[in-house]
């Protein structure tokens, strides 16, 4: 018994020794989006920084209205997020520092395969989301301040279309990330609008499909900000600069060209030279 007790003690001992030496390692807090998580690109990318840098990065993935909200309030050391609008108004009030051109891919208007607003093969969004509107067909929309959602309105907005007058009949919000939003749709054959890298990764895809796509307008640039440490002295600067420059650098985009899904590439990487 005695020799048992022992025994747990220093297993015991051991785990928490190992936990410890975990946590003195150098780490950096991302706030990001969830498509860069749920695609699979940082469970790919960031083992590759951290084995070059010995800088652990924990990211907290929410959508990109509260992960800009998170790092306004200096719980983040660095912000990846996509939607440009919302990334430089956060660096010209003072929240971050620059931004950085990471990578870009697209949004898809998404529905059921047999397609009630007869929208399959537009590259037109806006006239896709208008036969949608016009035949109340189902469209579930995030509603969560996400990068995805403040596109889904940037194009009603273009089509001349206010969709919340229709909330609660054919348009209806879900509240909730891409993952669960998908799973809603494809549960309701309804459309939506989604990034093509978590659809892609999207395994419960039932009857939806793509249906119109290659408008450039749906274009989807993702950028990199580190978070002000003048505003917020705890902001660990050097690692957080130390994973932009790796991840605007020639090793972060090309593991970032590299990440397939599938067999087809999911993020194109688009940092300018020597940014």
């Amino acid at each position: 018994m005695v020799k048992h007790i022992c025994a747990c003690l220093v297993t015991l001992l051991t785990l928490l020794g190992a936990a410890e030496a975990a946590s003195d390692k150098p780490f950096i807090v991302l706030a990001s989006t969830t498509s860069t998580d749920n695609s699979g690109l940082f469970a790919y990318l960031l083992p590759m920084f951290t084995a070059e840098s010995g800088i652990q990065v924990r990211v907290v993935a929410r959508g990109t209205g509260q992960a800009i909200r998170m790092a306004e309030s200096g719980d983040a050391d660095v912000l990846l997020v996509h939607h440009r609008t919302s990334e430089e108004r956060f660096v010209a009030q003072g929240h971050g520092v620059a931004r950085h051109d990471v990578m870009y891919n697209d949004f898809v208007i998404l529905g059921p395969s047999d397609d009630p607003a007869a929208i399959a093969g537009r590259a037109d969004a806006t006239a896709a989301l208008t036969r949608i509107a016009e035949t109340g067909s189902t469209f579930l929309s995030r509603g969560d301040d996400s990068g995805t959602h403040k596109k889904e309105l940037e194009l009603w907005r273009a089509a001349g279309i206010d969709p919340s007058q229709a909330s609660g009949q054919w348009y209806r919000e879900t509240g909730a990330g891409m993952g669960a939003t998908l799973n809603t749709a494809s549960a309701l054959d309804a459309y939506l609008l989604s990034d093509r890298a978590t659809w892609l990764a999207f395994r419960n895809k039932g009857r939806l499909s793509v249906l119109a796509e290659g408008d450039p307008s749906l274009r989807n640039p993702y950028g990199v900000i580190l978070v002000n440490p003048a505003r917020h002295p705890h902001v660990k600067a050097d690692y957080g600069q130390a994973f932009i420059d790796w991840l605007v650098g020639e090793s972060g985009q090309g593991a970032i060209g590299a990440f397939r899904i599938d067999g087809q590439q999911a993020f194109f990487p688009n940092a300018a030279p020597g940014s």
